[in-house]
């Protein structure tokens, strides 16, 4: 999605992690990508100019200088350059907005047509041809306790004070004036003080302004980066030849989840080719059981549908034909993982306190993707703590996706009769080959290690019966990862 870019990849990333639960957001969302990929080009030219404004900012002299003179003069130079690009933000908001259908983008452009009407950047403009003070600068103060001036205020200059020409045309008001030599640098360092106070109130206010104009434009450019980073994703998904569709949130109480040609965009990209997608009838079932064939993909069917829910609860496209499902309140995953190098635990408990954090911050409502989990250890006692668990997630509220060689685990669960719970297995052909799809069927004893050791040792005279390869295949130490 980040397509190379720094910018891009933590606001993404950010989008993508930290999903909405509300159906409406996310349908305001969709709506929004939508009109990004049909009017791309503008979406470029709104990006481009967020950018150039932010690029052009930091490029202006920060000057460490604490004075009202210096401050102001680095604000209206600021201010001068956003007012030119609010100029042509509301160029595109005359030119382009009939093309735009989405909530968010016709009210973001009123908004730009209401608030920079044409007499409001004249008088930006006009404001900003004054404050660099070609005339002159007038003040007005009083004296206070010891003659001490108090009450500086800018003002501004009339008319018949502009310009030499003016000045000696009108009659002017009588004045008392003196000049300081050059020489007098105390003199100098005076009225500096004196026109310093009388700025400060101005140099304030537009800098304020410059800083409310600049958070405008990085708010716009962090915004439209989400947009433009799924854009990229859809451009490397099309280029293999892979569909994308809008899901649709179901906030339905009994658990929904439906979909046709799901697939694991992550695999697509990485492998550079079109892959295999599944098709998922589970509307209301909490648990789901995966189990099959090694190397069938079941792994890449897991992954394929956690990131169709985070996908789908970011507000943009689903990697599928057709993808419908209950809004989860997170998302939470329990992959088992290499040994730990540094040894500070053993891996059983590894997995053991990785589950924890998962039960200390998962709320009614969350999804919990297990992958081969608790296969540290036998699998009588891993199936004996994964049923545990797996009950009290069900038991608050939690929904349950658990891919296994276990098979009493799925056993156990199947001899149930649990309404809520299905069964999927990777598809085999009688041959040993994969098709890598995931079809509904019951738990299988075996996870078919004699395919693997028969492609493997092919050259090898080595005979084993088919329950010694069963048997190897299911031990927790000898079990084939899943890694499609």
């Amino acid at each position: 999605m980040a397509a190379g870019d720094d910018f891009l990849r933590p606001v993404v990333e950010s989008g993508i992690l930290n999903s909405v639960t509300d159906a409406e957001v996310i349908h305001y969302r969709q709506q929004v990508l939508l009109d990004c990929g049909q009017c791309r080009a503008v979406l470029e030219r709104l990006y481009e100019i967020a950018v150039d404004a932010i690029e052009e900012e930091r490029k202006q002299f920060h000057f460490s200088i604490d004075r009202a003179s210096v401050m102001l003069y680095r604000a209206v130079e600021t201010m001068s350059m956003f007012h030119d690009r609010l100029r042509r933000l509301r160029q595109i908001a005359e030119q382009d907005a009939h093309a735009f259908e989405s909530p968010a983008f016709v009210r973001f452009f009123k908004m730009l047509r209401d608030e920079l009407s044409d007499d409001y950047l004249a008088e930006i403009a006009a404001h900003l041809k004054e404050l660099r003070f070609e005339h002159g600068i007038l003040l007005s103060a009083r004296l206070g306790a010891g003659n001490k001036g108090v009450a500086f205020v800018l003002r501004e200059l009339p008319e018949r004070r502009r310009g030499r020409l003016r000045r000696l045309v009108y009659r002017q008001p009588e004045t008392h004036a003196f000049e300081i030599h050059p020489r007098d640098q105390a003199g100098i360092r005076g009225l500096e003080e004196l026109r310093n106070r009388g700025l400060d109130v101005a140099a304030n206010a537009l800098g304020q302004a410059s800083d409310h104009v600049l958070a405008f434009f990085k708010q716009l450019r962090t915004e439209l980066a989400f947009y433009r980073g799924a854009l990229n994703l859809s451009d490397a998904l099309e280029a293999q030849g892979m569909s994308t569709c809008y899901p649709e949130p179901r906030t339905e109480d009994s658990p929904q989840r439906e979909s046709k040609g799901l697939y694991d965009p992550s695999l697509c990209l990485t492998a550079g080719r079109a892959v295999t997608g599944n098709d998922i009838a589970a509307n209301g079932y909490d648990l789901v059981f995966v189990t099959g064939a090694n190397q069938g993909g079941k792994s890449t069917f897991l992954r394929s549908l956690g990131l169709a829910q985070l996908l789908m609860q970011a507000g943009l496209f689903v990697c599928a034909e057709r993808f419908a499902a209950s809004i989860c309140s997170g998302v939470f995953t329990h992959y088992k993982r290499e040994e730990d190098a540094g040894m500070a635990s053993g891996k059983f408990e590894e997995e053991l306190l990785r589950m924890d954090q998962i039960v200390t911050h998962i709320q009614p409502g969350g999804l919990v993707l297990f992958n081969e989990s608790f296969a540290a250890t036998n699998e009588r006692e891993g199936a004996e703590i994964a049923t545990e668990i797996v009950n009290v997630l069900l038991e608050k509220k939690m929904k349950v996706v658990f891919v296994t060689h276990f098979y009493e685990l799925a056993l156990a669960f199947s001899a149930s009769e649990r309404t809520d719970a299905l069964f999927l297995e990777a598809e085999r052909t009688e041959d040993g080959s994969r098709t890598h799809r995931i079809r509904p069927g019951q738990p299988s004893r075996t996870a078919y290690g004699r395919d693997l050791y028969a492609r493997i040792f092919a050259d090898f005279d080595v005979k084993m019966s088919e329950q010694e390869i069963s048997r190897a295949s299911e031990e927790p130490a000898a079990s084939t990862t899943d890694s499609d």
